[in-house]
């Protein structure tokens, strides 16, 4: 498949681009190079290679969810500016 000018001109009208003749020309050279390189890629032979979702090797790092002792609620309201009823008290944002 080619990429011709006209589609080039379409996709900036969609995209709401102003393009140039010469913009619009290296824009259609280029996407045609990326295509025929994918054509390439699709030549290659690749039976045996694992499909991935990612380069590297991920594992999950989060730690193990257990239950702890919770802070204790003077200590957390010790260093607030403001507490009311034994709450955080804050200014009110509208």
């Amino acid at each position: 498949m080619k990429i011709t000018a006209k589609d080039v001109e379409h996709v900036a009208v969609l995209a709401r681009l102003e393009l140039s003749e010469e913009a619009k020309e290296k824009y259609t050279q280029s996407l045609n190079d990326i295509l025929e390189y994918m054509e390439v890629l699709n030549g290659v032979d690749t039976k045996n290679v694992e499909p991935t979702a990612h380069v590297l090797s991920l594992k999950n790092v989060f730690r193990e969810d257990e239950s702890q002792q919770c802070l204790d609620k003077k200590l957390a309201l010790s260093n607030a500016p403001e507490e009311e009823n034994g709450c955080f008290k804050v200014p009110r944002i509208i």
